[in-house]
């Protein structure tokens, strides 16, 4: 990553606001939309992002992650996929696997193509055209998601070369999109390696925007050595802040190979003007970037010095995320949930979720129903989801018999006990009392061998 040998013209605000002068038409979407540079869910709420990014087309049995992101007071995770050219392709049953499990943790789901990173410098790498042609092909498992799912078309689409055409391939990748029935908000990269140093993607944002006939795509800027200092971090969010135009810093660190990124400016202006933020990444940095993994080993009780920072720091994670509204009247995990990985040699297979239908309680009691979120070659993730009925209760148990030997090993959110095939699961004393008609939910890990049935479950309220 290189950067800029000269500065930006002075006209750009002038440019900009012209191009933005007519103002942005509400978008009605079943999902996120933006208007007035804003990013909105599907109730209408601003939603802000604050999360991680996490690598799983390279480590596909770390699906733990997510839990613990979320753990660590996240609202958002951005999951790193691959169409199949350059890594192993992430089949569509895989995808769905993934948003499963973002819901799950109750994050919102930003979904890219790695592909693409470096374009015609990077060998290998795809262009965004291509890159479009994979979400088409698994357009099946995305759509009905758009509450919980953006898609970031492809990751630092170019390098430092052949950059000039970003903003028609970008649009045009846009309106591929659209007219292949994808109505999510979209997310797009700067060149320039992500880092937009010859302002592309900043003096163009306004055209690509115009593209969308939805008038629902995100720009991403990816901060490292290029933005050193206060006046480069404030001078380029700001710039699309005056324009009306929403911006979120997509990926970051606290240092970085090509300069030491000032991630202090890049947290502080970002809270104080609604600025969504990934860090850069979880775990499985390698190629002399290991010291932006933010846990050891996949591990969040091994906690970095990166990684105490983007989460307990000032304008951190913990202290400014915001849970997006559509998960409301359920509550988020508190509590570190396991790290226990499934098998390496078996990449989770299960896709979509399998429910099982609630009971029907009594007035003042209470439903429960059962989910296997994902499982692998002798092990699973379960879910089960309580709700109260007409009336508020003040405590809660579950109970459930396997039919097929499966056993439990870790829970969170909730004191499991066995006796035989019989499982009781009791509330712990943040998630027992529920308002009429308010949900909370626990996970556990469970071994199986040779059948998964799904087990009724009763709820029993106090």
């Amino acid at each position: 990553m290189k950067k800029l040998l000269s500065v930006a013209g002075v006209a750009l605000l002038t440019v900009l606001a012209a191009v933005f002068a007519f103002g942005q038409p509400a978008h009605a979407a079943a999902g996120f939309s933006v208007a007035n540079g804003r990013l909105y869910d599907a109730n209408g709420t601003e939603f802000v992002m604050r999360g991680v990014s996490h690598a799983h087309t390279w480590y596909p049995q770390q699906t733990s992650s997510f839990a613990n992101i979320k753990a660590l007071g996240a609202n958002s995770v951005r999951v790193v996929l691959s169409s199949g050219d350059r890594w192993t392709k992430n089949s569509a049953s895989d995808v769905a696997n993934v948003i499963s499990l973002c819901k799950a943790n109750k994050l919102i789901c930003v979904l890219e193509v790695h592909d693409t990173t470096g374009y015609g410098e990077q060998s290998g790498a795809i262009t965004l055209d291509r890159a479009v042609d994979y979400w088409l092909s698994i357009a099946s498992v995305l759509q009905g998601q758009e509450k919980y799912v953006i898609v970031n078309i492809g990751n630092e689409p170019y390098g430092n070369q052949g950059y000039a055409t970003w903003a028609t391939d970008t649009g045009n990748a846009i309106k591929r999109l659209r007219s292949g029935g994808l109505t999510h908000t979209i997310m797009v990269d700067a060149p320039n390696w992500g880092q937009d140093w010859s302002f592309t993607m900043r003096d163009n944002a306004g055209t690509v925007f115009a593209a969308d006939p939805q008038k629902n795509t995100v720009f991403s800027i990816h901060m490292y050595g290029v933005f050193d200092t206060a006046a480069e971090i404030t001078d380029y969010l700001g710039r699309f802040r005056t324009a009306g135009l929403p911006i979120v810093v997509g990926e970051f660190g606290f240092n970085h190979s090509d300069g030491n990124p000032d991630e202090d400016t890049i947290m502080a202006y970002s809270q104080a003007n609604g600025i969504g933020y990934l860090g850069w990444s979880w775990s499985g940095n390698g190629g002399g970037v290991e010291y932006l993994d933010m846990v050891t080993n996949f591990d969040p009780n091994q906690l970095t010095s990166w990684g105490q920072r983007i989460f307990n720091g000032a304008n951190g994670i913990k202290a400014t995320a915001k849970e997006a509204s559509v998960y409301a009247g359920t509550t988020p995990p508190t509590t570190t949930p396991p790290t226990t990985a499934p098998p390496t040699t078996a990449p989770p297979t299960t896709a979509p979720p399998t429910t099982a239908p609630p009971t029907t309680p009594p007035p003042g009691g209470c439903t429960a129903s059962y989910t296997i979120v994902n499982s692998w070659q002798g092990g699973f993730q379960g879910e089960v989801k309580v709700t109260a009925g007409a009336a508020a209760i003040t405590g809660w148990s579950a109970r459930w018999t396997f039919a097929n030997g499966q056993t439990v090993t870790q829970s969170w959110n909730a004191t499991i006990s066995g006796s035989g095939a019989t499982y009781t699961a009791r509330n712990v004393d943040y998630n027992g009392r529920l308002g009429a008609g308010a949900s909370t939910s626990f996970g556990f890990i469970g071994s199986w061998n040779g059948s998964n049935a799904i087990p009724a479950v009763t709820c029993t309220a106090s």
